[in-house]
């Protein structure tokens, strides 16, 4: 019996005290309860680590992580002499900066929004009727629709086109035009600044403009309506103070831009065009604005005019102008521009400072049906299966 008591002290002296706690007390240990000489090599050891640990304590993991704060944009004005340079810089790193000084009124753009609103008040079957889908064009919802009509969508052409006639859409078609000018203008200067015949010129039948329209509901969280649409040049007038999250080649951007400016990205045609000297921003179907708490309201459009091509397009990297003095065919930027488009780009060639084009050339009807169909917003980029 006394064996018995005796052995079960011992084991008791060579377990370690796992009970966890800033304030507990050492754990026994054959150093600090027995002799030295009546220690086996084993305690010994055991007791030098015990005593090289720290105190025990329990902690958990900080798992709280913070949103990434928004980035402001760079911010050029028009009237700004060095505005080319100033263009090319975001373009050629970021895809994306707010422009001021563009000569929109901020009550223009108000009053286009009211007209915008009062689209969304219109019963469904009248919005059906007025605007019947012609892909891209129309009203669309999607089938996932709630009462409140999150979801919803407008995509109309530059002239704001409706088989209503009792609809006024008078404002809106003014702003609708105006934002087309400003588009124009910044991808007029940006193939200056790169050195490239702009291939829109004033030809019309080289463009189209689409206006497309959400309704931000519910805390206004970004809508979403599936895939994106390609485009050149991208305008989202700065109606209130509010946050976007683009996305962008480097992945998604949170970026705040200043009231009554226009945030401006370029697309994805922007960046074939100029052989990928630019970077892109998706955009194209819907993606409203998170604004900020003390502008929080449900009453609240995104509208995003997209400077884009006709359907009927075919897409490829431009030739930029040649260097007339050092030119002995006496070939003119004119000259150049109609030999890009009649070869589609694999005539003459003027490549990249690698000495080779990035891109084949493409579809553009294909293209922009497949982007808008498969929801490819935040999966791997689709121009990859025409990079060269």
């Amino acid at each position: 019996m006394m064996a018995s008591s005796a052995h079960k002290q011992q084991r008791q002296l060579h377990l370690p005290n796992i009970c966890v706690g800033g304030g507990a007390a050492p754990p026994p240990t054959p150093s600090n309860n027995h002799p030295s000489t009546s220690a086996s090599p084993a305690a010994d050891a055991l007791s030098r680590l015990l005593h090289s640990l720290p105190s025990p304590t329990l902690s958990l993991p900080n798992t709280r992580t913070r949103s990434p704060s928004a980035t402001r944009p760079p911010l050029i004005s028009l009237s700004n002499p060095n505005r080319n340079e100033q263009i090319l810089s975001s373009a050629s790193q970021l895809g994306f900066f707010q422009l001021t000084n563009h000569g929109i009124s901020s009550q223009l753009a108000h009053s286009a929004e009211l007209e915008a609103l009062s689209l969304f008040e219109l019963e469904r079957d009248k919005k059906l009727s007025c605007f019947p889908k012609n892909w891209p064009l129309g009203y669309e919802a999607e089938e996932e629709e709630d009462e409140e009509g999150n979801g919803e969508s407008f995509c109309l052409d530059s002239a704001c086109y409706s088989d209503s006639n009792e609809l006024n859409l008078t404002s809106l078609r003014e702003f609708t035009r105006a934002m087309e000018k400003v588009g124009l203008k910044i991808f007029e200067m940006l193939a200056a600044a790169l050195g490239f015949q702009n291939p829109l010129g004033d030809d019309p039948t080289r463009y189209c403009s689409l206006l497309w329209m959400s309704k931000n509901l519910h805390g206004n969280k970004p809508v979403l309506s599936g895939g994106f649409y390609p485009y050149i040049v991208g305008l989202h007038y700065q109606i209130r103070p509010s946050k976007h999250t683009l996305i962008a080649d480097a992945g998604s951007v949170p970026i705040s831009a200043e009231v009554d400016s226009i945030l401006v990205t370029l697309g994805d045609i922007a960046q074939v065009w100029t052989n990928g000297k630019t970077k892109k921003v998706r955009s194209g179907r819907p993606m409203g604005g998170v604004g900020d708490e003390k502008s929080k309201s449900d009453d609240s459009i995104s509208m995003i005019l997209l400077v884009t091509l006709p359907i009927d397009s075919v897409v490829f990297p431009l030739i930029p102008k040649l260097d007339i003095s050092n030119n002995n065919h006496g070939d003119d930027a004119e000259n150049t521009e109609d030999d890009n488009n009649n070869s589609e780009g694999q005539g003459q060639s003027h490549d990249d400072e690698e000495g080779r084009k990035l891109f084949e050339s493409f579809s553009f009807e294909d293209y922009a049906w497949r982007v808008y169909h498969e929801r490819l917003l935040f999966k791997d980029d689709p121009l990859d299966r025409y990079r060269i």
